[in-house]
């Protein structure tokens, strides 16, 4: 089992894990404040560990950070949160997406092949927007794969 410390923010929504990425002050907390808002629950703030497992990576609390989350303008704050979830889908804080983005977007963790949004995170309708998505990828029964270990790396965390 490989394990990896990524600046992310990750959210449970119905038990599935949602890696929340982008840059400092791309919108990631706000994102999940407004999911936790719709019934999510937090796994990690600003760190998220990330552990290979047999089927999918999962994605858990990094150290000294539990259940704490950062909202810009008013400080840390505690809320509730699970130790990890099976990874499912990333959602990745852009300024801007396609009127209709190419199907099955994809990226790469730690070795899997893992489902991606593209969403703008300050949107009203982003937490939605990321609600969707994750139903299609659980209705279609999409898991992470794993890479040979031969194919090239397209990660957004290197």
């Amino acid at each position: 089992m490989k394990r990896e410390l990524v600046h992310a923010t990750a959210v449970a929504v119905n038990g599935h894990g949602v890696l929340l990425i982008g840059p400092s002050g791309s919108g990631k907390s706000d994102l999940a404040l407004r999911l936790i808002d719709r019934g999510a629950v937090l796994i990690s703030d600003d760190v998220v560990l990330v552990e290979t497992g047999k089927r999918a990576p999962s994605i858990g609390i990094a150290p000294n950070i539990e259940g704490q989350i950062e909202l810009r303008g008013v400080g840390i704050v505690q809320v509730s949160h699970i130790q990890s979830a099976s990874l499912r889908i990333i959602a990745q804080m852009v300024p801007s997406v396609e009127r209709m983005p190419p199907s099955e977007l994809k990226t790469e963790l730690a070795g899997y092949i893992v489902p991606l949004l593209k969403v703008t995170p300050f949107e009203a309708s982003a937490p939605l927007k990321v609600e969707y998505a994750l139903r299609s990828v659980i209705d279609d029964d999409i898991w992470p794969m794993a890479l040979s270990s031969n194919r090239p790396s397209e990660s957004p965390f290197h």
